[in-house]
């Protein structure tokens, strides 16, 4: 929340600006030829994705199956989907963000009988091709939804398709060639002819060439837009280029040419080593393609088990240039992680996109040679969040890292999807703090060391790049807790003087960094990082030190530990000046006992002299720093609570907990004032922005989100709808002024207010009118009956729900069955009807059929419900009125003798009757 001054705001509202859920946990990609778009698979659904703004566009529906392949048409109008089940599935991908689920508009139950590995669509968003494991292809014609063509014969699965249709500019005649190129395990390439095909040639069954030259599986095959050159490589470390036009010499290639009499013989004109395994290969193409007469004019890039794209020169068969990061030394897992299963290539942008077996997607700019983006697929267990200034002193927190059960350190930007992964540590990073300025932060982790990591230097304000500046080794066991030096030291803006680290050893270090440089050299790779210095180990805790915090005065230190105390230390640091080495070390001032179960957080005030701790007993207190006694207790939490801070001038604390809630509290009234729910595990790490605008909270449930301070736009929002209340007020009693009934009571249908609209009819019935037409009208007013009778359908339904609230009050009953006699006798059935269909059709996206139905159903439902809530106080107001009839008769059947003067040989005035009791 941001503060401007006067009195702090008591209350505030965080909304959920967005969230970082998993991306991309199996199956293969797909992006839109403009780059701007991305089809994933997470689980048994596939998600459109804008890069763009990194919002999640729409989630298609699937069939509880997992996914095999995807491919997006080259309009990017439709996705294909093949399933494990097996089933094929068509989309129409819609062109804004809806919540709502698509639903296929084609289904084919059983389209192999095998799944489909491999799928492709032709330039033209015209045919489908899909590959199976039983070695069958087949070609479908995605708009009409029928098998074209049928391809057997591949000894084993298919491996990889391509479409040659070819598109050259120099040739005036029309090009008729369409031809499906398709690879399989048995190491063949072969070349189908559709057109033969088509025109029921019986020959054409047949492959028109069958190429070999592979002695493993082929995995990419490319094609230049003349449909001179095929390009394969495959998982024998090679590549190699085919002559798709070559005159025939009768030799082993003129042998496999199955097609004799048509012309060409496809050749292998040049071979190519890459000393890898291929699992992606494609052409390169300039803006405009211009037809090559050789192969050595060829620019191809590769990609596979090195994690590394890499562009060759068919020329000299060399690599050109590779675009990967900075590799560190890498172990056997890692380096298997990191291999790349899939690339593509989008020409219009010159970008190449690459998915890696960790589910990382990154963007190369093929221009620039530099990696433009990079998506996250799955971050798993979240632990610790921290926000980053890497830009300061200008004090905007423009990324966040985040760490998980992974040896790599998460870096987002605040503002998109686009991430980065630090290497570095190891084994698996617990534990992250920032230090003043926010521009150098920590890591601990499970390898017993802690790495100090700065932004890299240069011109750009917002650095997409980070590098380890200085390692802190020492400890005997995993460092669960870092807190950093919280105020810049003399002489400097945003210089960081020390550090503490908690072990699982159940000591704390102190470190002098002082000497840490603020920035990386990333020119520099081979620089080695500084070794930090202890100033002195403190034995802290009888169990694990869970948490750590210095005081905003660098003044304090506290910790939390296992062993279901807090601990608060002062600190005795000076600067290094001279000659002089830095000294430091820590004394105990007291400590909070209270809690029943172990401190997994504590956190200072900022502006107070108090300590926040959180607990497993589910519990937060607040303690105070004079005499270490609890003065405040917070329980609302149903499980152990994680994380602490404090907002608003510490007038507030945020807290997150196992139960997978943040929930916001006012410390003066002592009680939750907001709960925050987007998780479904525990919620391990909880971060404030400087300007406390934002709040991170990430969970085990492997989702981050970012809950926004909206607290001015809803008092803006609660005052513009008070002025337009008061507003409609005015203008609901100048109508009743001027009789115009039909705004009047269309106004009150507006504002939501029944109580209005009841007594407008009470008004209405009460006041007699010796008009003609009012006198023969159903209410008693012929304008409301014009009213009634013309109501729209939305305004209808919701009149109708009004009488039916004020039918079971035996004080509204009267004007409820009069509106609902008026509108019965004005209006007919099949109004009412269609005044319910009318209003369930609002607010509901029209894409399918089904929907349609649907909607007509909750329609005719809700009209049910209405009539069946009505009917039995309806029964019970007219057996009351039968009642009263009939006791009308004794009424009169009293006056009657009493006009005689006697009642059963009586006097009157010698009776006991009480008029007022029979009447009632």
């Amino acid at each position: 929340m941001a503060s401007t001054g006067g009195k702090p705001k008591l209350k505030t509202v965080y909304k959920n600006k967005r969230s970082i859920g998993p991306l991309h946990t199996c199956g293969s990609v797909a992006v839109s030829a403009d780059g701007s778009r991305l089809v994933t698979c997470v689980a048994e659904e596939a998600v459109l994705t804008n890069l763009l703004t990194g919002e999640e566009i729409c989630r298609f529906a699937g069939d509880t199956q997992s996914i095999n392949s995807v491919c997006l048409t080259p309009s990017a109008s439709q996705l294909i989907v093949f399933t494990s089940a097996p089933s094929l599935r068509v989309y129409d991908t819609p062109t804004s963000t809806t919540k709502n689920k698509i639903h296929p508009v084609r289904v084919v139950a059983r389209p192999h009988d095998a799944p489909v590995h491999v799928c492709t669509v032709d330039p033209s968003s015209t045919y489908l091709a899909s590959g199976s494991a039983d070695g069958v292809v087949k070609v479908w014609d995605i708009k009409r939804g029928y098998v074209t063509h049928i391809f057997k014969g591949h000894g084993g699965i298919v491996s990889a398709l391509k479409f040659n249709f070819p598109r050259d500019p120099s040739v005036v005649a029309p090009q008729n060639t369409l031809q499906l190129i398709t690879a399989s395990v048995d190491t063949r390439i072969r070349i189908f002819d559709l057109t033969a095909i088509a025109s029921k040639d019986q020959g054409a069954l047949r492959p028109i060439a069958v190429l070999e030259g592979h002695v493993s599986v082929p995995r990419g095959l490319d094609v230049t837009p003349d449909g001179k050159w095929l390009i394969s490589g495959g998982r024998d470390s090679v590549v190699l280029v085919w002559n798709l036009h070559a005159k025939s010499t009768g030799g082993k290639s003129a042998e496999n040419a199955k097609g004799k009499g048509r012309g060409n013989t496809p050749a292998l004109a040049q071979t190519i080593p890459v000393m890898e395994r291929v699992e992606a290969v494609g052409l390169l193409q300039d803006g405009h393609w211009v037809p090559s007469s050789s192969a050595t004019q060829l620019r191809f890039y590769t990609a596979g088990e090195k994690g590394v794209v890499r562009i060759w020169d068919a020329k000299d068969s060399s690599v050109l240039y590779s675009l990967n990061q900075a590799a560190d030394i890498q172990t056997e897992e890692q380096e298997e992680q990191r291999q790349i299963v899939e690339a593509v290539y989008l020409p219009s942008i010159s970008t190449i996109v690459s998915v890696h077996a960790d589910q990382n997607i990154l963007f190369y700019d093929l221009s620039t040679r530099k990696l433009t983006r990079q998506l996250i697929g799955f971050n798993d267990e979240i632990v610790d969040a921290v926000f980053l200034s890497p830009s300061a002193p200008t004090s905007v927190d423009s990324h966040v890292a985040f760490a998980t059960n992974s040896s790599l350190i998460r870096i987002y930007s605040t503002a998109g999807l686009d991430a980065r992964l630090l290497t570095g540590h190891t084994d698996i990073v617990l534990s992250l703090d920032r230090g003043a300025g926010g521009k150098l932060f920590a890591s601990g982790s499970k390898d017993r060391s802690v790495r100090l990591w700065a932004p890299a230097s240069g011109d750009d304000d917002t650095p997409t790049e980070w590098g380890c500046v200085a390692v802190c080794e020492g400890h005997a066991e995993s460092i669960g807790a870092i807190a950093m030096s919280r105020t810049s030291g003399e002489g400097a803006v945003t210089s960081v003087q020390f550090m503490f680290t908690g072990s699982q050893d159940r000591t704390i270090k102190m470190w002098y960094i002082g000497d840490v440089p603020l920035v990386f050299d990333a020119s520099q790779h081979s620089q080695s990082a500084m070794k930090c210095k202890s100033l002195t180990t403190h034995k802290a805790h009888e169990k694990d030190i869970n948490s750590l915090d210095v005081a905003p005065n660098d003044r304090f230190l506290a910790s939390g530990s296992q062993d279901r105390t807090a601990k608060v230390y002062d600190i005795d640091f000076s600067r290094a000046t001279g000659d002089r080495p830095a000294r430091g070390e820590i004394k105990l001032l007291g400590t909070c006992k209270g809690h029943k179960r172990g401190v997994w957080t504590v956190k200072f005030g900022r502006t107070e002299r108090v300590l926040a701790t959180g607990s497993g007993d589910k519990t937060v207190k607040l303690w105070n720093l004079e005499d270490f006694t609890c003065v405040k207790t917070f329980e609302g939490h149903t499980n152990s609570v994680l994380r602490v801070d404090f907002l608003n001038h510490g007038m507030q604390l945020v807290t997150s907990a196992s139960d997978g809630l943040v929930k916001l509290w006012s410390v003066r009234e002592e009680e939750c004032i907001a709960t925050m729910d987007n998780h479904e595990d525990k919620i391990w790490a909880l971060a404030v922005s400087t300007d406390e605008r934002t709040i991170v909270s990430a969970a085990a449930d492997s989702v981050a989100t970012f809950w926004e301070d909206c607290t001015e736009e809803q008092e803006r929002a609660n005052e513009t709808k008070r002025a337009e209340l008061v507003l409609r007020e005015q203008d609901f009693m100048n109508y009743l002024s001027l009789h115009d009934y039909r705004k009047a009571i269309q106004l009150a249908l507006a504002m939501q207010q029944p109580g209005r609209l009841l007594s407008l009819f009470k008004d209405i019935r009460a006041t007699p009118s010796e008009s003609a037409a009012d006198m023969s009208s159903v209410t008693g007013n012929s304008a409301v009956d014009e009213v009634l009778r013309t109501l729209g359908g939305s305004d209808l339904s919701r009149l109708l729900r009004y009488v039916r609230d004020w039918n079971p009050n035996a004080r509204t009953s009267g004007v409820a069955q009069g509106v609902l006699y008026a509108i019965l006798k004005l209006r007919s059935v099949d109004d009412v009807i269609a005044a319910f269909t009318d209003e369930a059709h609002e607010g509901i996206l029209q894409s399918s059929g089904q929907e349609i139905v649907k909607t007509t159903t909750s329609g005719n439902t809700a009209l049910k419900e209405l009539v069946d809530a009505m009917i039995p106080y309806t029964e019970r107001h007219l057996s009351r009125m039968d009642r009263l009839v009939q006791d009308s008769f004794v009424v009169d059947y009293i006056l009657s003798e009493m006009d005689d003067g006697m009642f059963d040989g009586q006097e009157i005035d010698t009776m006991d009757v009480d008029l007022t009791e029979v009447n009632s």
